[in-house]
């Protein structure tokens, strides 16, 4: 359905504004609005960035992911350019942490060291739950897996 979506996105006359404009109409009724965004750069990424305020940024503790918080940072640089004046980035949340591993540590680490001074990066971390995998996988939501 999402990438349905994305694609109708496409030949929409100001594309990238589209949830801005929704969110606008509907936040009065919020205190926050949280916009949990599939990991990729496209174009409903975009319509995120466009609407947000602030952007949370999760990482899994894995050298790909950790490595792809540059491009991150860049999209959200440009979208702060041309689409979102306001837009701030809020800090680095490091997901599926396995803390047991040295190999979840060395990243850890290296995501602190390396955005620790320019970006403020949790203290809180999510930890790598087996039990989380086996609800998507049984569709069920997270809420009610037993």
């Amino acid at each position: 359905e999402l990438s349905g979506t994305e694609l109708g996105l496409v030949q929409v006359m100001s594309r990238e504004t589209i949830l801005k404009q929704y969110l606008c109409e509907i936040q009065d009724q919020y205190d926050y609005i949280l916009i949990d965004c599939m990991p990729s750069l496209g174009m409903l990424t975009l319509n995120a960035l466009a609407a947000a305020s602030q952007v949370i940024i999760p990482v899994q503790t894995q050298y790909l992911p950790a490595k792809g918080v540059v491009q991150l940072l860049e999209t959200i640089s440009r979208a702060k350019r041309q689409l979102n004046k306001e837009l701030k980035i809020g800090g680095i949340l490091l997901t599926m942490v396995d803390r047991r591993t040295n190999y979840t540590l060395e990243i850890s680490d290296l995501l602190r060291d390396t955005y620790g001074s320019k970006i403020k990066v949790f203290a809180t971390e999510i930890p790598h739950s087996v039990r989380a995998a086996e609800t998507s996988a049984e569709g069920k939501s997270s809420f009610v897996h037993v």
